[in-house]
C-alpha cells in the first residue's frame, strides 16, 4: 500500500435488483468519472472484463481524492446493493476504502444510502441497502484502502461534494436571486464549429435547492462562447459577441428569458467589458473573432440602447506582447470602471491605461505594473474600492505554451488620469494562469486553479492547491485542495452565503478535460477553532434595498456585529471577472440596529445589485441581504 498516493482503481462495478438472485442487465449502462487515465477509462467498469481496470488520472497531474464514479442504468430500477471488485493483478495500490454510496432518479438530487470502509483485499465487496427507486448510482471513495485518513483541516476551509451540471460551463454570473447563470456553447460540451449557429446551451443551478434546470437559447441568434460579460445596472448578465461575434444577448432574471440586444458596431470575441459609473457599458478587444486587429473601445447606452464608436479610445496602448500577435495580444483586459465614466486598465499588459468614455472618449497612460512582465490570464481584483486598491495574481508573457508567474502586485489607483501606485508583495506559492480569484467578505482573496505552463484544454500542469490572499499581511496561504483541475474555461463566484462555486474547464468535445460540474468552497470563516459550524449573525432587516449612491441603509440585527461589506455580484469566464469589486463599511450602532452608508461616487459604488454582509467580531459573516445601488 502506498499512503501518500491518490489513485483508485475498480475492475467491476455492478448495482443489484436482488443480492440473493442476480446483478442487473448492464447492457447499455453508461459510465462517467470525475477521473481517468487514458487507457484506463471509467467505461472499463462495466466491461465484465476482471483484467481491466478503471484507473484515476496518475500522469502527468496526480489528481487528488475524493473521487466519484456514477453508473447511469438508462432507466429506473428498485436496486438494494451494489458489488465492487478490486483490481485483480496483485496490486493493492488504489483500492477504495472510506466511501460513500448515493442514488439518483436524475443525476441532480443525490440520497446516501451507504456509507463505510472496504477491506485493502482484492475480494468481491458487497454493499447492501434496503430497496430503493434509483436510475443512477454513483459511489464516491474518500480514501485509499490501508492508507490513513486525515480530515481536512476547517482552518483552510472545505469544499464540498462535486454539483454535476448537464453541460461544460465555461461562463458563469450570479443573479440577484443568488442562483447562478451558466453556459457553453451550440453544444453542451463543445465550442468547435459553433459560429454563426444562433444557440447556446444554459443551465441554472439554484444553490437553495440544489436543482439545476437546463434551457437552449436560440431567439437571440448568438453562440456566447467566449464573450465579453458583465452584470449592467439592474444587475442583468450583459453578453457581447465570442461565437457570433458582434451579438448582444441580455438575461432578465425576472421574466427568466433572454433578451437580443443590438449588435455591436466592431466584432469581437475574447473581448473585456466594464460597467460604468452611469449605467452605460465599455469593451475593448477581442481578436479572437470577427477579425483581427483595431479592435477599439466602444460603450453602450442603456438610454438609447445603442452602440458608439469611442475613436479616443484606442486597443493598441493595453496590447501584450503575445508570440501569436493581436489574434492573442487584446484578449481579457483587466478593466474596472471608476470615476466619472472612466475605466483603469490594469492589465494583463505590464502597461496600464486609463479611458475615458464622455464624447469620443480619451486614453492616458498609468505606467507600467512595476516590474511585471505582462501577465495573459492571470487575475485582478478590487479587494477595497473606497480605497482604490486592485491584488494582480499570475498570469503568463503569452497566451500559451511558456511558463506562468506567481507574483503578485498591489495597484492603487485614485484620480482618473493619473499615475497608479503599484506595490510589489510576495509571491504565491504556485505559479499559475487560467485560474480565478474571488474576494470574501472579510477582505481576503481566494485564489483558485490555473496551471503552471498554461495550454489550452489540458490539466497537465494543473495546479490543485488554491490560496489565499490577506490584506492585512500582504500574504498568501494555502487552502484545502480542489478534486476537479479547474483551469482554461473554468470560473469562480462568491456566492450570498458567503462560500465560493468554483467551476468548469474544458469544452472540448470528445477531449478527456471537459469538466462539466462545479464544487462549493465554505472558507475558513464558517468554522470555530474546534472545526465545528460557526454560529453565523443574522440579517433581521434592512431600511431599503434600492439605494442610491451616498444613502444610509438602517440593518437590523439578530446579534452584536462590528462590520459590514458590499461585494457586487460577480460574473466569469476566461479568468475574467470586472464586475466583483469589495467595500467595506463601519457602521454606528445603537442596540442591535446599525446604519451603514454606501460611498457617495457611483464610480466606487457602481451602479447594480450588491450583497450587503454583516460580520461579528470573529469574522463570521451573515448570509448577504440583496442591495440594488442606483447612481441617482
Amino acid at each position: 500500500m502506498h499512503p501518500n498516493t491518490w489513485h483508485v482503481f475498480a475492475t467491476v462495478l455492478a448495482a443489484c435488483t436482488s443480492l440473493a438472485v442476480s446483478q442487473t442487465d448492464r447492457t447499455g449502462w453508461t459510465v462517467a468519472a470525475d477521473s481517468s487515465q487514458p487507457g484506463n477509462e471509467a467505461a472499463k467498469v462495466l466491461d465484465g472484463n476482471t483484467g481491466t481496470i478503471w484507473h484515476t488520472q496518475w500522469t502527468p497531474v496526480n489528481v487528488p481524492l475524493p473521487h466519484n464514479i456514477t453508473i447511469d442504468m438508462k432507466k429506473t430500477y428498485n436496486v438494494n446493493g451494489l458489488t465492487y471488485l478490486p483490481r485483480q493483478d496483485g496490486n493493492s495500490n488504489g483500492n477504495i476504502g472510506q466511501h460513500t454510496i448515493q442514488l439518483s432518479l436524475d443525476a441532480t438530487t443525490w440520497t446516501t444510502t451507504a456509507s463505510g470502509t472496504y477491506l485493502d483485499d482484492s475480494s468481491l465487496k458487497t454493499t447492501p441497502w434496503t430497496t430503493a427507486q434509483a436510475r443512477y448510482v454513483r459511489i464516491i471513495a474518500q480514501t485509499e484502502a490501508g492508507a490513513t485518513y486525515t480530515k481536512p483541516s476547517t482552518s483552510r476551509g472545505i469544499w464540498g461534494a462535486t454539483l454535476d451540471f448537464p453541460i461544460v460551463p465555461a461562463a458563469a454570473a450570479i443573479l440577484p436571486n443568488g442562483k447562478v447563470l451558466m453556459w457553453s456553447s451550440y453544444k453542451p460540451t463543445d465550442f468547435s464549429g459553433g459560429g454563426g449557429s444562433g444557440t447556446t446551451n444554459t443551465a441554472i443551478y439554484d444553490p437553495a435547492t440544489g436543482s439545476v434546470s437546463r434551457h437552449t437559447v436560440t431567439n437571440t441568434q448568438h453562440d456566447m462562447f467566449c464573450p465579453g460579460l458583465s452584470l449592467d445596472a439592474s444587475g442583468r448578465p450583459f453578453v457581447t459577441g465570442g461565437n457570433d461575434a458582434a451579438k448582444l444577448s441580455i438575461y432578465d432574471p425576472n421574466a427568466n428569458s433572454w433578451i437580443a440586444g443590438p449588435n455591436m458596431q466592431i466584432k469581437r470575441g475574447y473581448q473585456s467589458s466594464a460597467t460604468l459609473s452611469d449605467g452605460r457599458i465599455f469593451t475593448i478587444g477581442g481578436s479572437w473573432s470577427g477579425g483581427e486587429g483595431n479592435k477599439n473601445g466602444e460603450v453602450w447606452s442603456p438610454v438609447t440602447n445603442s452602440w458608439s464608436l469611442l475613436s479616443g479610445c484606442p486597443v493598441a496602448p493595453m496590447l501584450t506582447a503575445d508570440a501569436r500577435g493581436v489574434y492573442r495580444s487584446d484578449n481579457h483586459g483587466w478593466l474596472f470602471g471608476w470615476k466619472s465614466g472612466s475605466v483603469f486598465q490594469a492589465g494583463p499588459s505590464k502597461a496600464m491605461n486609463w479611458y475615458t468614455t464622455t464624447g469620443s472618449g480619451a486614453q492616458k497612460p498609468a505606467g507600467l505594473r512595476g516590474t511585471d512582465p505582462d501577465a495573459m490570464n492571470g487575475n485582478a481584483i478590487m479587494y477595497d474600492a473606497v480605497n482604490g486598491k486592485i491584488l494582480t495574481v499570475g498570469g503568463a508573457p503569452n497566451y500559451q505554451d511558456n511558463p506562468a508567474t506567481g507574483d503578485a502586485r498591489i495597484v492603487t489607483i485614485g484620480a482618473p488620469g493619473t499615475t497608479a501606485n503599484v506595490a510589489a508583495i510576495g509571491s504565491m506559492a504556485n505559479a499559475r494562469a487560467f485560474h480565478n480569484s474571488v474576494v470574501m467578505p472579510d477582505g481576503k482573496v481566494l485564489v483558485v486553479g490555473g496551471e503552471s505552463y498554461p495550454v489550452p484544454f489540458s490539466d497537465n500542469t494543473a495546479i490543485m492547491t488554491p490560496e489565499i490572499f490577506n490584506p492585512a499581511t500582504s500574504s498568501f496561504s494555502t487552502a484545502n485542495s480542489i478534486a476537479v483541475p479547474r483551469v482554461y474555461h473554468s470560473w469562480a463566484l462568491l456566492l450570498p452565503d458567503a462560500t465560493i462555486i468554483s467551476g468548469g474547464g474544458g469544452l472540448c468535445g470528445a477531449c478527456n478535460t471537459n469538466h462539466p460540474n462545479a464544487q462549493i468552497y465554505s472558507p475558513a470563516y464558517l468554522f470555530k477553532p474546534d472545526g465545528s459550524k460557526a454560529s453565523r449573525p443574522a440579517i433581521n432587516s434592512v431600511s431599503a434595498t434600492s439605494v442610491v449612491v451616498g444613502a444610509k441603509i438602517i440593518v437590523s440585527m439578530n446579534r452584536a456585529v462590528t462590520s459590514f461589506s458590499l461585494i457586487r455580484y460577480g460574473s466569469g469566464t476566461h479568468s475574467v471577472n470586472t464586475d466583483q469589486r469589495r467595500i467595506p463599511l463601519t457602521p454606528t450602532a445603537s442596540g442591535l440596529s446599525y446604519t451603514v452608508t454606501v460611498p457617495n461616487d457611483a464610480g466606487i459604488a457602481l451602479p447594480g445589485s450588491w450583497m450587503l454582509f454583516a460580520l461579528d467580531s470573529a469574522g463570521v459573516p451573515s448570509v448577504a441581504k440583496s442591495i440594488l445601488i442606483r447612481a441617482s
